[in-house]
């Protein structure tokens, strides 16, 4: 009779430090799970942390599960002790008001994000099953005894989510707007895909911005002078005192994006009687573009449309790159083309009575993301007769 081996345990460190844990394991294990994106990048997530935008001080208790074989990192969760639930694009506001009624601390609370940053991605980072099966084991094991009223894992893969959902994790949806790039030659080939309105629409607005004077520069990341951050931060600045709150990101996580990772990074500035007057940052790779921070001092009509999409669009058709994600929410992007795409998180939490009725919520939620995207399916922006292939969540990876 042959035996059969027992599964590897692998020895588990909880990392407060990027550089505790090391670029070059990080950027080993990125690279052997087929995971470098730029979010997950060992210079954008050591950039939020060492300029102390995602710190303790501002809720974000680093404490990333890691795995090790001998010295080799196998896997790594990146992970928050959250003390709030500001910066995560995941609403559970209620949920923590619900424990207060009751009596219960909702926070503390783990949480697995990239800080401040609605994109889908790998968060169980792992060189094999028994791996990723341990970082789950140690995460739920991580809450019940560090007394964690719950844990939450957002933007995860579907493929993750279905398997947290199969280890007792609430399953939740969400929609994002997505832009597609179908192989266009350029801006005028993109919009003949539209329906005559969607495509006069699109012309009047950024005609509207034409005649007002404003012209555009773009810049690659290694292009970005100081002057230009600092224009760039009092935009960001500037649409978050527009919306009565406060910026996430502080001008030394920029500079040291910029330093660290220019080639993830694209600026994009509007110009005006030789004023700059809006700024648009992306940030890309050779396959997807985000965009992630829009600002503006001076009102011009269209001007956020132009800047923060119309010219990002032109950018990825002549760099052929095929996915531009305009960020959290915003039906509003459909109009100009971005179509529905699922995403997905996952939540455990220890109440046992609050976990069932938090899946009796999220039971009613799904019913009603799964008929506001049929809903949006009947209105897509292009031509009836233009093939687009329509795919609603996130590839399996």
């Amino acid at each position: 009779m042959t035996s059969v081996p027992a599964t590897k345990h692998y020895r588990m460190s909880i990392i407060r430090s990027m550089h505790d844990m090391g670029k070059n394991a990080w950027d080993t294990l990125l690279q052997a799970a087929d995971q470098q994106t730029p979010f997950l990048a060992f210079e954008f997530l050591d950039a939020l942390h060492a300029s102390k935008s995602a710190s303790a001080e501002t809720g974000w208790r680093m404490a990333y599960l890691s795995l090790w074989d001998d010295q080799q990192l196998v896997a790594a969760l990146p992970l928050y002790e959250k003390a709030h639930s500001y910066g995560e694009y995941v609403f559970d506001w209620s949920w923590a008001n619900a424990y207060h009624q009751h009596g219960l601390q909702y926070y503390p609370k783990l949480l697995s994000a990239i800080p401040f940053t609605p994109v889908a991605g790998n968060r169980l980072l792992a060189l094999n099953a028994a791996a990723r099966q341990q970082l789950i084991d140690e995460l739920l094991q991580l809450q019940d005894q560090g007394g964690f009223s719950s844990s939450h894992i957002l933007f995860p893969t579907l493929t993750e989510a279905e398997q947290l959902q199969r280890a007792g994790f609430l399953l939740r949806q969400g929609v994002q707007f997505h832009w597609s790039n179908q192989n266009y030659l350029h801006f005028d080939d993109y919009l003949a895909s539209l329906d005559q309105k969607k495509r006069k629409n699109i012309r009047a607005e950024r005609r509207k911005v034409a005649e007002a004077g404003v012209s555009f520069k773009h810049f690659s990341g290694e292009e970005i002078d100081h002057a230009a951050w600092l224009f760039f931060k009092r935009c960001y600045d500037n649409t978050y005192a527009e919306h009565h709150s406060s910026p996430y990101l502080n001008l030394d996580f920029f500079l040291r994006i910029g330093k660290d990772m220019p080639q993830n990074l694209h600026l994009i500035l509007a110009i005006k009687e030789n004023q700059t007057i809006a700024a648009s940052l992306l940030i890309h790779d050779e396959i997807n573009l985000y965009g992630r921070y829009w600002g503006a001092v001076e009102h011009v009509p269209c001007l956020h449309f132009e800047t923060a999409y119309y010219q990002a669009i032109e950018f990825c058709i002549a760099k052929k790159i095929r996915t531009f994600e305009g960020g959290a929410q915003g039906e509003h992007k459909m109009a100009r083309g971005f179509l529905p795409r699922k995403t997905y998180s996952v939540h455990y939490l220890s109440e046992p009575a609050f976990a069932d009725a938090v899946a009796r919520f999220l039971e009613r939620e799904t019913n009603g993301i799964e008929a506001y995207v049929n809903e949006l399916n009947d209105r897509t922006p292009f031509r009836t007769n233009y093939q687009t292939k329509l795919t609603y969540g996130i590839e399996k990876m």
